[in-house]
């Protein structure tokens, strides 16, 4: 079933909501997180706290090369984005926003994130975030999310960027602990990924992209989803064998690992919609929490000897 919007018969759009189409161009709830993971990667490759200038400076390049990639992705998406219902009110397929606009606004903000990043941060943090915003907004949405069901394995490379773009823009350099926070987001998301996929496979198959449900099946994708997320859990262990992270982390990952594998369980002994809806919502809150535990278990002796002075 095709969901298409006409946008001929659309009203012209108020100056109100061309801004919020513009701004919805940018995913920004997708760069919120990928900007936060972005500067906890930047926390922890420092004992103390982050340069001011490195922290703002960074984020703002990060996170504007971030939402130019999701507008690329907007732009050369829009045919496929007409055909599914999840896409179909977008800017570009609503007509509220024109091809060549889009063009310019994400070219804009790609080019300011990099005068950022290059003038403000350094060179290899500039690099490596163009390569990432070119690895999704090009080589993922061009060619890998049309030509091979893994896609979304072999794309989430440049997904799982952002905590070593924050690390490399404080230290100048790539660490195996910012690896490990690279790897930790890789591996998170393909079962991330493919529950939404799975509620949305009609969708998919109506659009002709060739996403793992729609190729290989429901209890395949199911298995792999299971698979992923045994891989996570032991993944997201390293940062306390590294020593990168302490007693709290180890924990609380234990905690969330374990939610998340009880969530693929469930569906993988009896799928639903439903189910499978709850599960990506849940393994977005477990990014954002296990990047927010880092953080904190980080930093806990700092803010144990703040609230001992506070109450001394």
């Amino acid at each position: 079933m095709k969901a298409q919007v006409s946008s001929q018969s659309r009203a012209p759009a108020s100056p109100a909501q061309g801004l919020s189409a513009y701004y919805e161009l940018t995913k920004p709830r997708v760069v919120a997180l990928i900007v936060f993971t972005a500067i906890v990667g930047m926390f922890l490759s420092v004992d103390g706290m982050v340069p001011l200038p490195i922290l703002i400076f960074g984020a703002l390049g990060i996170g504007l090369s971030a939402a130019s990639g999701a507008a690329f992705n907007h732009l050369l998406d829009r045919r496929t984005d007409r055909v599914m219902a999840r896409t179909a009110r977008r800017p570009l397929p609503s007509g509220t926003v024109n091809g060549p606009r889009a063009v310019m606004f994400a070219s804009a903000l790609a080019v300011i994130s990099m005068v950022l990043l290059v003038t403000q941060i350094n060179t290899l943090t500039a690099v490596l975030t163009f390569a990432s915003m070119i690895g999704y907004a090009v080589v993922y949405t061009v060619w890998l999310k049309h030509a091979t069901p893994q896609n979304i394995v072999i794309g989430g490379a440049a997904g799982a960027m952002p905590p070593m773009l924050g690390w490399s823009a404080v230290t100048g350099n790539i660490t195996p602990d910012a690896l490990v926070l690279f790897l930790i987001i890789f591996c998170w998301t393909p079962p991330h990924f493919w529950a939404l996929a799975l509620y949305r496979r009609e969708e998919y198959a109506a659009a002709d992209i060739p996403m793992l449900p729609v190729t290989h099946g429901e209890k395949h994708t199911l298995l792999q989803m299971l698979l992923y997320t045994v891989l996570l859990l032991a993944v997201s262990m390293l940062p306390f064998a590294t020593g990168l992270s302490g007693w709290m982390y180890l924990v609380g990952a234990l905690v969330l690992g374990s939610t998340f594998l009880m969530y693929v369980v469930r569906l993988y002994r009896n799928y639903s919609d439903n189910l499978s809806r709850q599960t990506f919502s849940f393994s977005i809150q477990y990014l954002a929490m296990l990047f927010a535990l880092m953080l904190v278990d980080h930093y806990q002796l700092a803010l144990r000897n703040i609230l001992t002075g506070v109450l001394a």
